[in-house]
């Protein structure tokens, strides 16, 4: 069931990972889950009173399978416009192919057949560009494209993979899922360093923190 985290955020529980919908400017809905989860996420929208028709606006932070995958399956009921980093759309569009001879590339190679395209229209959004309320950062690392969403007005940071949340605190995304954790690593310094304050730090998987998100991503940046 979905989980009202404030007046304007719903956590969308998905098969091992979290896609949220965010009442912005426009009816907003931030990843998607795996291929199989198209009748879960219709029925946790749902639970937060939208249907697929209502959803205006797709913030992808990567392209993973976890993250893309219901995309197409949502169709045609979805007719949104879905923003994103540039590299990421390229993947998802089929005009670029993962790279090989990095290890988290050539596992998006593997898992590649498995996501069919959405018939979506798709706008790069550069760093530091706005979609409503949201400031877009580019945050490479976990993917070469993966970028974060921060609204100071609603509170919220919308973190993708670029960390995990467990037992209340917030880890780097970890080598064996990241291009380079390097640049986890310079990331999440930026973020923490340059973001406004925000209450709700989500993440693409575990549970969302709050009160004080900000504060759990300079924790993470100060360990690191």
């Amino acid at each position: 069931m979905a989980d009202a985290l404030t007046h304007d955020l719903w956590r969308l529980h998905l098969r091992g990972v979290n896609a949220y919908l965010v009442t912005d400017d426009v009816v907003t809905l931030v990843d998607a889950g795996t291929p199989w989860d198209a009748d879960r996420l219709r029925a946790e929208l749902a639970d937060a009173g939208v249907a697929v028709g209502d959803v205006d606006r797709v913030l992808l932070t990567h392209y993973d399978l976890d993250h893309v995958g219901t995309l197409a399956a949502l169709t045609p009921d979805l007719d949104a416009t879905l923003y994103g980093g540039r590299f990421e759309l390229e993947l998802l569009t089929g005009r670029r192919t993962p790279p090989w001879r990095n290890h988290k590339g050539a596992l998006q190679r593997v898992f590649g057949p498995l996501i069919d395209r959405p018939a979506l229209e798709g706008t790069a959004i550069p760093d530091g560009g706005t979609i409503g309320t949201f400031t877009a950062f580019h945050t490479p690392g976990h993917t070469p494209g993966h970028v974060a969403y921060v609204s100071e007005s609603l509170g919220v940071a919308l973190l993708g993979d670029l960390v995990r949340a467990s037992n209340g605190i917030l880890e780097p995304s970890g080598w064996v899922v990241s291009y380079d954790t390097n640049q986890v690593r310079e990331s999440i310094d930026r973020l923490a360093a340059e973001s406004p304050a925000f209450e709700v730090a989500c993440a693409g998987h575990g549970e969302p923190i709050t009160p004080d998100g900000d504060a759990a991503l300079d924790a993470v940046a100060e360990r690191q």
